[in-house]
């Protein structure tokens, strides 16, 4: 089972549906037992920053997510769920986040139409198994107004132009993330969760 995490935000109803075409069992769930039984765990996201770490502290579910993914669960992060790994976000000031990976999120430059919102290019800068059959330089769709800067350019898999190169996807061990929405983004997006779904042991 997949445990597609409701923190009272997020895109869920798609996403369950994206799981479920790829031949996952998906449950969408708040509570802290459901992440422990779970083989795997997405978190997806369209809520600000504060908005969504409050909606993880209030359900108790900021420690099982870190202990899911110290005890190498595989993890997906969806837009605002790849911010939230990040140390902390200037969204609303100076958010608190997962400080999972380290580094901050920025608000994209000024001048810039924001959010962005459409289609734009991912360039690859590193091979993984959720990017199997997706080409490089492939159009996914985003909605955003931060982006990430981790402090190591390890975990950047690839990035996006938008006003500046941004990291639109990051990678560490068990844990994937993507700052699109693979969700609304066609087939490039399925293919991503079907390989996701191979990814994990479920």
């Amino acid at each position: 089972m997949i445990a597609v995490v409701d923190y009272g935000a997020g895109n869920l109803r798609s996403v369950v549906r994206a799981l479920e075409h790829a031949g996952a069992e998906a449950l969408v769930t708040s509570r802290a037992a459901d992440l422990d039984r779970a083989q795997a765990i997405v978190l997806p996201g369209v809520a600000a920053a504060s908005d969504t770490m409050k909606g993880l502290e209030e359900r108790g579910l900021v420690e099982p997510l870190l202990g899911a993914i110290e005890a190498g669960k595989p993890f997906l992060g969806l837009c605002m769920g790849l911010q939230a790994l990040l140390t902390f976000s200037e969204e609303g000031g100076h958010q608190k986040c997962l400080d999972v990976i380290p580094g901050a999120v920025r608000r994209l430059p000024a001048g810039l139409k924001v959010p962005e919102m459409g289609w734009n290019q991912v360039d690859c800068r590193a091979e993984h198994p959720l990017l199997d059959g997706i080409p490089d330089g492939s159009y996914f769709y985003f909605v955003h107004s931060f982006y990430a800067q981790p402090e190591d350019p390890s975990v950047v898999v690839a990035t996006t132009e938008y006003g500046l190169r941004f990291p639109s996807i990051l990678a560490r061990g068990n844990v994937f993330a993507t700052q699109f929405h693979p969700e609304k983004s066609g087939r490039r997006g399925l293919q991503l969760y079907a390989n996701f779904v191979r990814w994990a042991p479920c």
